[in-house]
């Protein structure tokens, strides 16, 4: 997997996490939904590298 595609995953989807949490906390559910949808872009795109990851060996 590349290591600057798989680094943008991960932060994807730790953003992701905080923004959803920080939703919840202040009951802003417009800024929970953005933190899952953060979350499944890096999701997506971790998924893809894992793949690419598999077709090359």
């Amino acid at each position: 997997m590349s290591g600057n595609q798989k680094a943008k995953a991960k932060m994807e989807q730790a953003r992701g996490k905080a923004k959803e949490a920080a939703g919840r906390a202040v009951g802003d559910e417009r800024l929970t939904a953005k933190g899952r949808t953060e979350q499944s872009k890096g999701d997506a795109r971790q998924a893809k590298e894992k793949a690419k990851d598999t077709f090359r060996h």
